[in-house]
């Protein structure tokens, strides 16, 4: 099989010839840029700087000579606008704390304070309070809570929402069309898009990393106790985003039709380590309804499959997932309490299709040794892969740190056992 057909048969719980793999398609299926720099030193491949595609994470870019050395059959479209309000362009050299070389955009401008922490300005601008930190010796940002006072006896979810959500514009559609046919033309990959903002409650955003002057509730403790305590607020904004979200859905739509086969629709993590962040009626009540009318505008209008990224234990929540039209789980938090891979698979195998999971990226990967690694990879392909509805990928990005040794494992054990 191809690569495209190969996720297309597995999405559809159809048994591929071989376990798909995803590395570096998406922001929650990548590799820090200093772990992907040690790999390709350590696979003998030529020196040079790594670039920086995604500055919140420092995620670094995975290129074509590593795609094709793993055997990867999935390829991103994202828009080139970063976390922090620029795009991905004038690259520049930049080194990180561990002193790795990168390459980062022209407008990823920093400052250091006496301590020897850094910080990072929205589209660039140190005119403004930087809306990200990266500790001393640290890996990646940060956001920086800038929420300014608040009457919270006269909240106004349009000012909030319309600061965040925009319709795409001409130039950014064309940038879609254009990009989204050369690689369907001139590649057998499968195209994974993020491409609309209909991540309802996201956390990484709500300080507003993009934005130079957020306004409202931008407080990440303050935005969880406004769920009870400001609920129409809250669904006020969601309002909105879905107005938007479902106008961009039709434009990306025009612009992509089927060249993509799938959708990131949300980054929203709804799990702990122990449970999730709150109970399943307030997920029905808050975020549901927005779920299903996303998800149903996309199985009326589309082939696509829709994608959704939850850290955590969300085991609570899977039945209202599938319910509200979740086609696709990431990233499979295996190490948290209830997600046991063999229970997942039997109980939710044949509804939903588990993208990650292949590897804990919290002890195995980081902590254990190369058998280790080697030995979890091989059970979760056989587990998760058995019939389709599995695209093997690590339990969210790969982090700094982990040991080189452990990475090459990694990568042979995926090639040996997928």
């Amino acid at each position: 099989m191809t690569s495209r057909e190969r996720v297309y048969k597995a999405i559809n719980h159809e048994q591929p010839d071989k376990v798909p793999v995803d590395l570096g398609a998406t922001a929650v299926t990548g590799i820090s840029a200093s772990s992907y720099a040690k790999l390709r030193k350590r696979l003998g491949l030529k020196a040079g700087r790594v670039k920086v595609w995604e500055p919140y994470q420092i995620l670094g870019e995975v290129e074509e000579e590593i795609r094709s050395l793993i055997g990867v059959d999935v390829i991103g479209l994202t828009l080139p606008t970063t976390a922090f309000g620029f795009r991905n362009e004038g690259w520049k050299p930049w080194t990180l704390f561990d002193g790795t070389e990168v390459l980062v955009p022209e407008k990823f401008i920093t400052t250091q304070d006496e301590e020897g922490n850094l910080y990072i300005y929205p589209e660039g601008d140190t005119s403004v309070p930087p809306s990200g930190k990266m500790p001393k010796g640290g890996f990646y940002f940060d956001a920086i809570v800038r929420q300014e006072l608040i009457d919270y006896s006269n909240l106004d979810p349009e000012v909030w929402a319309r600061q965040m959500y925009k319709i795409l514009t001409d130039e950014e559609l064309g940038y879609i069309e254009e990009t989204s046919t050369a690689l369907f033309n001139n590649t057998d990959y499968f195209i994974i898009g993020n491409l609309i903002s209909a991540s309802f409650g996201d956390i990484a955003w709500v300080p507003g990393p993009m934005l130079k002057h957020p306004r409202g509730i931008r407080d990440p403790q303050e935005w969880y106790i406004a769920l009870m305590a400001h609920p129409e607020y809250v669904k006020g904004i969601f309002d909105i985003q879905l107005e938007v979200a479902l106008e961009n859905l039709k434009l990306v739509h025009q612009a992509v039709g089927d060249r993509i086969g799938a959708l990131i629709i949300s980054g929203t993590d709804f799990g702990t380590q122990n449970g999730p962040f709150f109970s399943p009626d307030m997920y029905r009540e808050l975020f549901k309804p927005y779920h299903k009318a996303i998800n149903d505008w996309i199985h009326r209008h589309t082939s696509w499959k829709t994608f959704y990224h939850s850290c955590g234990s969300v085991v609570k929540l899977l039945d209202d997932f599938v319910d509200a039209g979740v086609d696709i789980l990431n990233p499979v938090q295996t190490s948290a309490a209830g997600m046991d891979p063999e229970w997942l698979k039997k109980n939710y195998g044949h509804k939903l299709t588990f993208w990650g999971g292949g590897v804990d990226t919290q002890n195995t990967l980081p902590f254990g040794t190369p058998d280790e690694v080697a030995e979890q990879v091989k059970y979760r392909m056989r587990v998760f892969g058995n019939g389709g509805g599995f695209v093997f990928a690590t339990v969210h990005n790969i982090q700094s740190g982990v040991k080189e040794e452990n990475l090459v494992a990694l990568i042979e054990s995926i090639k040996a056992f997928r």
